[in-house]
């Protein structure tokens, strides 16, 4: 019996640039779909900013039809007003493929370093390469996307699991 595709789209959210990186998973297999950056006008006001994320991530959605999709969660940081306004773009990020109807999946930036690379404090160069790695050398442009990219292959290699089983039992 062949193996159903699961397309997801994994994503990487950010104020000024948001990567996002769709794989396929048939059973062990990945395989590299696409991936990009959104980047928004950062002059433009936080509404403005957010609305034009939305709309682009939309597009997105829309063009490569995920059935799932996984969201990195925001890593805090001393800066409180910072980590609240990447958190109003995390909420976008959540809300696209939401609206959508997908299932969406939320991983923590050192489960998603861990997923990746084996260890949750992982350099970004060691996540872009074992990305690459993983998805039979294809040619990752931009940090955010190759982030995006490690986001969809976590959740692809938790969604095999038993919890993630029935996840996309509930989904057929």
């Amino acid at each position: 019996m062949a193996q159903l595709a699961i397309r997801i789209i994994g994503i990487d959210p950010g104020l000024r640039r948001t990567g996002w990186g769709v794989i396929e998973q048939s059973g062990s297999r990945l395989v590299h779909i696409a991936h990009g950056t959104v980047k928004v006008d950062d002059q433009r006001p936080l509404a403005g900013r957010l609305l034009d994320l939305h709309a682009k991530l939309s597009l997105i959605v829309q063009e490569w039809r995920p059935h799932e999709a996984a969201v990195e969660e925001t890593f805090v940081n001393k800066d409180a007003r910072a980590t609240l306004k990447l958190g109003h773009a995390r909420a976008v990020c959540l809300l696209v493929p939401a609206s959508a109807g997908l299932t969406v999946a939320e991983y923590a930036p050192n489960a998603v370093k861990k997923s990746i690379v084996g260890t949750g404090h992982a350099e970004k160069v060691q996540v872009h390469e074992m990305v690459q790695l993983l998805l039979s050398r294809c040619k990752v442009t931009g940090s955010d996307a190759a982030d995006a990219l490690a986001v969809a292959i976590t959740h692809a290699h938790h969604r095999t699991g038993a919890a993630g089983r029935a996840l996309a039992a509930a989904r057929l």
